[in-house]
C-alpha cells in the first residue's frame, strides 16, 4: 500500500497555521517573518514533502532577535534568564543579539540603528524600567516581548506579550505567613513606580494588612522613587531617622533585603528589637540574606525558555492579540 504523500495542509496543521502561510512561503511571496519561514522549511524537510524549494543562501541564515537590555550584569538573577533564553533560540538557528539602552534616557538618545535597519526579527525587552525608552521601543513595528513593564505603561498600551513574574499573591502569602507568626507592626520597603511587579508586590502586602484589620504606618514604608545608583545610600538614609521599628519589613527584592541587613548589622544598637526581612527572587549572589530570609523563587532558567518560545509565538502570529502571562514563584521559608 502506498503511502499517503504529505501536503501543505499537513504542514500547516503540524505547525497550527493556515495553508496560505505555507504556500506563500515556497512561493516566496511577502507577509511571512523570516523566522517563521525557517520553521516551516524546517517541518517539510521533517514531514518529508517532496516539493520543498530550493531555499536561497538569505533564505537558509540564522535570523537575529535583539535583546533589549539596560544594565545586563547587574545581576545573576538577569544573566540566567538571558543565557537560557540565547540557548533556546540557537535551537531554532536564531542568534540572540545584545541591544545595550542607557538605564536613564536623555534627549540625546536614540534607539540603536540595528533596530530600525530591517535586519531584526524581533525584540525580547529585559530589565529596561525608563518610560521614555520603553516607549520608543513600543512602537518598533517589530513582534515583541517584555518580561515586566513600569505602571504608566500598562499591559493594554503594550504592543506586544507582557510576560510578568507574579507577586500580588506571592507576597499576600509572605504577609499572611508573618502575622500568623505574631507579626503585628509590618512595613514595606521598595519603589512601587519603578517596576508593574514591584508594585503588584505592594498592593499584595496592603491588601494582606486590610484582611487581618492591622495598620500600615507610612513611617514603616518606603514606596517612593529610589534613585537605581544610589540605592543603598537612600535606604540608609530612611534607616537613619526612624524613630521606632517595625518587627518585620516586607522587602520588594533580595536586593533592598540585602542592604537592608548590612545597615542592620552594621548599627546593631539602632535597633529597639530583632526585624525580620522577607525578599524576593531568591538570589544568591546577595550572601546576607541567601539562604538566611523567607524569599519567592523565580526559575530562571525557565523563565528565559518561556520569553524566547513566547517571541517565536508571536514572529508565527504576528495578528494573535497579545497576551500577559504571570509566572508563578514559590515561596522559599
Amino acid at each position: 500500500m502506498e503511502m499517503e504523500k504529505v501536503t501543505m495542509q499537513d504542514i500547516a496543521d503540524a505547525l497550527n497555521i493556515s495553508r496560505v502561510t505555507v504556500s506563500k512561503t515556497f512561493n516566496n511571496q511577502a507577509g511571512v517573518s523570516s523566522s517563521l519561514r525557517e520553521l516551516i522549511f524546517e517541518k517539510a524537510k521533517e514531514l518529508g514533502y517532496t516539493k520543498v524549494p530550493y531555499q536561497t543562501t538569505e533564505q537558509a541564515e540564522a535570523h537575529t532577535i535583539a535583546l533589549i537590555v539596560s544594565r545586563p550584569d547587574s545581576a545573576v538573577f538577569w544573566t540566567s534568564i538571558i543565557h537560557r533564553m540565547a540557548q533556546e533560540l540557537s535551537n531554532y538557528n536564531i542568534n540572540l543579539m545584545y541591544t545595550y539602552v542607557p538605564s536613564v534616557y536623555n534627549k540625546s538618545f536614540t534607539l540603536p540603528s540595528i533596530l530600525l535597519s530591517g535586519s531584526i526579527d524581533g525584540v525580547v525587552v529585559l530589565n529596561v524600567y525608563d518610560l521614555e525608552i520603553l516607549s520608543m521601543v513600543n512602537k518598533l513595528s517589530l513582534p515583541k516581548v517584555f518580561l515586566d513593564t513600569v505602571p504608566s505603561l500598562t499591559s493594554r498600551q503594550l504592543c506586544g506579550d507582557l510576560l510578568l513574574i507574579e507577586g500580588y499573591n506571592t507576597i499576600f502569602e509572605i504577609t499572611e505567613f508573618l502575622i500568623q507568626s505574631g507579626h503585628k507592626n509590618i512595613g514595606f520597603l521598595g519603589d512601587i513606580n519603578y517596576a508593574q511587579t514591584n508594585l503588584e508586590r505592594y498592593h499584595g502586602y496592603c491588601a494582606c494588612m486590610e484582611k487581618h484589620n492591622l495598620s500600615i504606618r507610612p513611617e514603616h514604608c518606603l514606596t517612593g522613587k529610589i534613585d537605581i545608583f544610589s540605592y543603598e545610600k537612600e535606604l540608609n538614609t530612611y534607616l537613619d531617622q526612624l524613630s521606632s521599628w517595625p518587627s518585620a519589613f516586607v522587602c520588594v527584592s533580595d536586593y533592598v533585603a540585602h542592604f537592608v541587613k548590612r545597615y542592620m548589622d552594621e548599627h546593631p544598637y539602632s535597633l529597639p528589637h530583632p526585624v525580620l526581612l522577607t525578599g524576593f527572587d531568591n538570589a544568591d549572589e546577595y550572601t546576607n540574606v541567601a539562604g538566611h530570609i523567607i524569599t519567592a523563587n523565580v526559575a530562571t532558567d525557565l523563565l528565559g525558555k518561556r520569553l524566547a518560545l513566547q517571541l517565536l509565538f508571536r514572529t508565527q502570529h504576528p495578528e494573535a492579540p497579545y497576551e500577559v502571562t504571570f509566572i508563578r514563584p514559590t515561596i522559599i521559608r
